[in-house]
């Protein structure tokens, strides 16, 4: 292994391009994250602290339930969902895309290519600039698993960016209580870093160990073989292709049948295991905007839902979706996310229990 890992490397463009590449990535990066998240969220976590709210629920608006299923309320949804996200979600692609092109191969695979948890490690703390809700983080992501960064390290780089981010932990203090803070990033670490680690073992052989010399040589020549705008034009057109369809049509059909996900409660409905279990799934399932667990969690609990669901949304709406499993699909092992979602099922009902007994 240290044998490829050298001849990758010598494979690589020579320092000093590698590293104004490197630096270009990270100019972009930044930017791209001042403009999209970092200066937006400053404001927001003012408003937060001054009106203790972020606006309605995006699930159900000021109303106790969701309207029924239909085509208008798919769209309605999607309309809402995406003029939200749009600039995440371009940025997303562009940063996933970019990763592809200008970082190079051999220094990736040096801090984000084995199966340790100092990979997973790495990989999850990288993720807390990001800010990011699991849809738009699902294209680097794929970046990451491309350039041949483990199971592990780009789990936790996606995983990470919506359950640490920062901006939402702030938002949340100010909005719920520091208890729903806790509890969020108490469970958090244990996905990113926890579950993210032991992802690697149901890993196939082929995806936790990098490709073979031989593979790896002719792959790195072809690459630097194409000029670097024909390279990256590749990777954003293969991005559009496999993710954006899926991305699509999932997030309309979450979008007209988030009444089924959401029932209405009642009096006896509003607490109780059996509830923190349904909650828990449909969060998992479900898409929702960066922080935007926020708004929905306070909405229910106003019409009396209790600590206990509300707990197990905490965790489990950010953290993973229908929408953007579809859109890692291509690039992690099925038994990978069959354990991640069933790890965030579990997990927010662990959350929900603990709410149920704290808050």
């Amino acid at each position: 292994m240290t044998e490829n890992n050298h001849s990758l490397s010598s494979m690589e463009p020579t320092n000093k391009k590698a590293m104004i590449m490197a630096i270009l990535f990270l100019i972009i990066a930044i930017a791209g994250l001042t403009y999209v998240k970092w200066w937006p969220y400053y404001w927001k976590a003012i408003d937060a602290a001054t009106k203790h709210s972020l606006g309605a629920s995006i699930i159900t608006g000021k109303n106790p339930v969701a309207p029924d299923p239909s085509w208008q309320s798919a769209w309605d949804y999607a309309l809402a969902y995406y003029k939200s996200v749009w600039k995440a979600a371009v940025l997303g692609i562009m940063l996933g895309s970019l990763l592809q092109v200008l970082l190079p191969s051999g220094w990736l695979y040096k801090v984000l290519g084995k199966t340790s948890f100092g990979s997973t490690f790495v990989g999850g703390v990288a993720a807390i600039p990001g800010m990011m809700c699991t849809c738009c983080a699902a294209p680097l992501a794929v970046g990451l698993r491309k350039k041949n960064a483990s199971v592990g390290a780009s789990l936790a780089f996606w995983l990470g960016n919506p359950t640490l981010n920062p901006a939402t932990l702030v938002f949340m203090t100010f909005v719920l209580s520091w208890k729903f803070t806790l509890i969020r990033l108490a469970f958090g670490i244990i996905l990113t870093f926890g579950v993210s680690y032991i992802a690697n073992r149901f890993a196939n052989a082929n995806d936790k160990v990098p490709k073979s010399l031989s593979d790896a040589q002719k792959a790195v020549e072809v690459e630097q073989a194409r000029p670097l705008l024909n390279r990256w034009l590749r990777s954003v057109g293969a991005m559009i292709l496999h993710i954006v369809p899926a991305y699509i049509i999932s997030v309309l059909l979450i979008g007209a049948f988030r009444a089924w996900l959401f029932p209405a409660m009642g009096e006896t409905q509003v607490a109780g295991i059996l509830l923190i279990i349904g909650f828990a799934v449909a969060g998992m399932l479900f898409v929702i905007p960066t922080a935007a667990e926020i708004p929905i969690i306070q909405t229910f609990m106003s019409f009396g839902l209790g600590t206990g669901p509300a707990a197990a949304l905490l965790l489990t709406l950010p953290s993973v979706s229908l929408p953007s499993l579809l859109m890692v699909s291509r690039s992690f092992p099925k038994k990978v996310l069959l354990f991640v979602a069933a790890s965030v099922v579990v997990l927010g009902i662990l959350s929900g229990i603990i709410g149920a007994l704290v808050l």
